[in-house]
């Protein structure tokens, strides 16, 4: 169960990761300037929380967001519709603040996926959906929220599953080797699925496991009818 094996003392590792932004993203939008009051009107309301005697909120309010639409775009106050699928969020913000100098001075964008999360499935100790605050997650970093591959999980055939221009498509990592630092999904994107098989191993005993089950029903199933026939 030793992970990168390989000859080379070097890792060729891929440059900074950025998420590209897609459809479905849940995305925060925060627009600030010199003056806050010109702002105002580009920004959603904060909902959720408590209002106290002071008139103040308290509580942990919920952040109000933007789903990108089946059409890549998301609808802000005042602006409108606005094309953000598949750029990076340093792209949209860009793009977003030359937009918004239109009708305010300064104005400094803050994007933030709300709902970006990776999903490990198969022979793992803790399957499940992880949702991923800092927007950057490796597949080794996701696989250890998961609690690591079980003794039997397959380490040289790990499927990614990615949804790219609309398409599913699939990877296949060797963990064993130091090649998965410069595979396209080292660094896994949002709503990315990591599948885990059972290695041959595992498999060969669940099929013996289920034949001596069947055997030992069939052998329980012919006593019982003799049993009955005699006893008749």
């Amino acid at each position: 169960m030793v992970y990168f094996q390989n000859q080379s003392d070097s890792l060729a590792t891929q440059s900074t990761y950025t998420p590209i932004l897609q459809v479905d993203d849940y995305l925060s939008v925060k627009v600030t300037g010199i003056d806050p009051e010109a702002v105002v009107a580009f920004n959603l309301p904060i909902v959720g929380g408590q209002m106290n005697q002071s008139g103040s909120s308290q509580g942990n309010p919920a952040i109000n967001g933007y789903l990108v639409d089946a059409d890549g775009t998301i609808t802000l106050p005042v602006i409108g519709a606005f094309p953000i699928a598949g750029l990076s969020r340093k792209e949209a913000t860009e793009q977003l603040q030359k937009k918004l100098e239109e009708y305010t001075l300064a104005p400094i964008v803050h994007i933030q996926i709300l709902n970006y999360k990776v999903t490990i499935l198969g022979d793992v100790r803790s399957p499940g959906t992880y949702n991923i605050s800092n927007e950057r997650i490796t597949i080794l970093e996701a696989l250890g929220l998961a609690g690591d591959l079980n003794p039997t999980g397959e380490r040289k055939n790990v499927l990614v599953i990615r949804e790219e221009a609309g398409k599913k498509v699939e990877y296949r990592v060797d963990l064993t080797s130091k090649s998965i630092f410069a595979s396209p999904v080292y660094y896994l994107r949002q709503n990315d699925v990591v599948y885990i098989e059972p290695n041959i191993t595992a498999r060969s005993e669940s099929s013996f496991i289920t034949a001596k089950g069947s055997i030992f029903l069939a052998f329980t199933s012919l006593i019982i009818t003799t049993i009955t026939l005699i006893t008749r």
